[in-house]
């Protein structure tokens, strides 16, 4: 699973050398976050359109897919969607269209997990050894709902790496950024080998600030390195 997220400060300069972006004039790139959760508006990485053919777009969207047929109010949703499994998201009615004609890639720093007993439960976080910036492997779709379309996003999960495995499950899909265009292009045939744990060893994980928990605590102190 991945219920939380954060993000250091990226500069466009940055998300720029990894991807062919397009950067909005005049506008910051979006700012740092230590306690992304789902049902809040996330930056997300799509094609940009058919005019540009091979370059994306970073922009918000929330977290927690709503399918493209979906037009009640939000209220009645009562599935979750802020996760899909990729080995079963291309059949799944509330993923497979997102899956066939629209993909993105979620820029993380790093994403949470906690472990131990009900009520007493110890946050980590994982992130990349390098400590560089990220992407997880999303889908999105657009909804229209009481007249105004919703971009929506949800993150694909695997099966977890020798980091992960003792904390959960399952761990999202993390990406390479030589995979980044292929990823994104639905054109580009079997992705199936991208949803291969990433490699632990360039991985690690740390106990963190239970607070991480509280959605209002969004600090870089929350996941500071012992």
């Amino acid at each position: 699973m991945c219920g939380r997220f954060f993000r250091h400060d990226v500069t466009w300069a940055d998300y720029a050398g990894a991807l062919d972006l397009v950067i909005p004039d005049g506008v910051d790139p979006p700012e740092a976050t230590y306690n992304a959760a789902p049902m809040s508006h996330q930056p997300v990485f799509r094609q940009a359109g058919p005019d540009r053919p091979g370059q994306c777009a970073l922009e918000p969207m929330l977290w927690s897919l709503i399918p493209s047929w979906w037009n009640k109010p939000l209220k009645e949703k009562t599935f979750s969607s802020f996760n899909a499994k990729a080995e079963t998201a291309a059949q799944k009615p509330v993923f497979r269209g997102a899956f066939r004609y629209r993909r993105c890639l979620v820029p993380v720093s790093g994403f949470y997990e906690w472990t131990g007993e009900r009520g007493r439960k110890q946050p980590f976080a994982i992130a990349l050894r390098n400590r560089r910036w990220f992407c997880l492997a999303g889908l999105w779709d657009r909804a229209m709902i009481d007249g105004s379309e919703i971009d929506s996003f949800t993150i694909l999960t695997t099966t977890p790496n020798d980091v992960v495995a003792g904390l959960h499950t399952r761990m999202p899909v993390i990406v390479s950024q030589h995979d980044y265009g292929r990823w994104l292009d639905p054109s580009s045939g079997p992705v199936g080998d991208l949803f291969e744990p990433f490699p632990a060893a360039d991985m690690h994980a740390w106990p963190v600030d239970p607070a991480v928990g509280n959605v209002r605590n969004n600090h870089p102190d929350l996941i500071a390195q012992g």
